[in-house]
């Protein structure tokens, strides 16, 4: 069967092809300008649901990078203050040690070391109220501002509650020091020990056996340094692993949503081309006929 073709037909063929040439040439036209894939949900569905999802993953992820990073001052901050900690109990330590050899040292000599051991009392108690945004590190959940007051050295802190970041999917990290097993409390406390030592002293009884309530005090902090240590160094990593993982969700992003820029070009001048030609073809095909003419 042999099909007849009209100069209408030609002509509506041409039309056609020529309108979608020029709605190509108009799409690519608008990638090269906008460098988006993507500009309406309608030009791929599923890349909009990918680009959503990944947008979202990017969103949590920056969220995740900012705790760690509050997560990493914080613990920094209690970190550094047990290492002043530290420091201040090894200088306890010794001026017991001296303090307990009687025989050597005049009551004006003990008086000294007396007071340099309430001063050192005093220095740990202002390092026991430590404070990071306005929050103190050793005292949990509790807004009072401060862990513990002189003269009873009670904890104010909420006992049995954490200050906590969550740093990753399902990963969590405390971030505070538990002043009550840090310091102690009341009359077990570091603060009550270098009182005692001191009143000790005043009073000519030999603190001899006090050396191992300080040295006890010291491993406590210490153990407790080393936990916070422990603590820091996971959100390290996990800030490392975040990193990490800012980049990969960029690259996916930007595969989904942008352009190749020098792709478009290419394809943008291989359409124009194309559409160039169409018009070319069409025009010496498509002559005009008697028809044309008569009408």
């Amino acid at each position: 069967m042999i099909t007849r073709v009209t100069s209408t037909t030609m002509m509506n063929s041409a039309s056609r092809n020529m309108q979608s040439a020029a709605a190509e040439l108009s799409r690519l036209q608008e990638k090269a300008s906008t460098q988006k894939n993507i500009s309406r949900p309608s030009d791929d569905p599923a890349g909009t649901a990918a680009a959503l999802q990944v947008r979202a993953d990017q969103k949590l992820n920056a969220q995740y990078t900012k705790n760690v990073q509050d997560g990493n001052e914080w613990l920094t901050t209690v970190d550094s203050t047990l290492s002043s900690v530290t420091a201040l109990l090894q200088r306890a330590n010794v001026l017991t040690v001296q303090g307990a050899n009687d025989g050597a040292l005049t009551p004006a000599a003990k008086e000294t070391i007396a007071m340099e051991l309430e001063s050192i009392r005093d220095s740990l108690l202002a390092a026991s109220n430590t404070q990071y945004a306005g929050r103190s590190v050793f005292a949990g959940t509790s807004d009072a501002g401060h862990a513990f007051t002189s003269p009873d050295y009670a904890y104010a802190g909420v006992k049995g509650s954490s200050v906590e970041r969550r740093i990753g999917e399902g990963q969590t990290i405390r971030l505070d020091g538990d002043g009550a097993a840090i310091f102690g409390e009341g009359a077990d406390s570091v603060f009550a020990a270098l009182d005692a030592i001191a009143a000790d002293l005043r009073a000519g009884v030999n603190i001899g056996p006090r050396i191992t309530t300080v040295a006890t005090h010291l491993t406590t902090v210490s153990s407790q340094q080393a936990v916070i240590g422990s603590r820091q160094a996971t959100v390290l990593s996990a800030g490392e692993t975040l990193l990490d993982a800012k980049v990969s969700l960029e690259s996916r992003r930007v595969s989904i949503e942008d352009v190749d820029l020098a792709e478009i070009i290419l394809d943008l001048k291989m359409q124009e081309t194309a559409y160039q030609a169409s018009l070319a073809v069409t025009a010496r095909a498509l002559q005009p006929t008697l028809m044309d003419f008569l009408s």
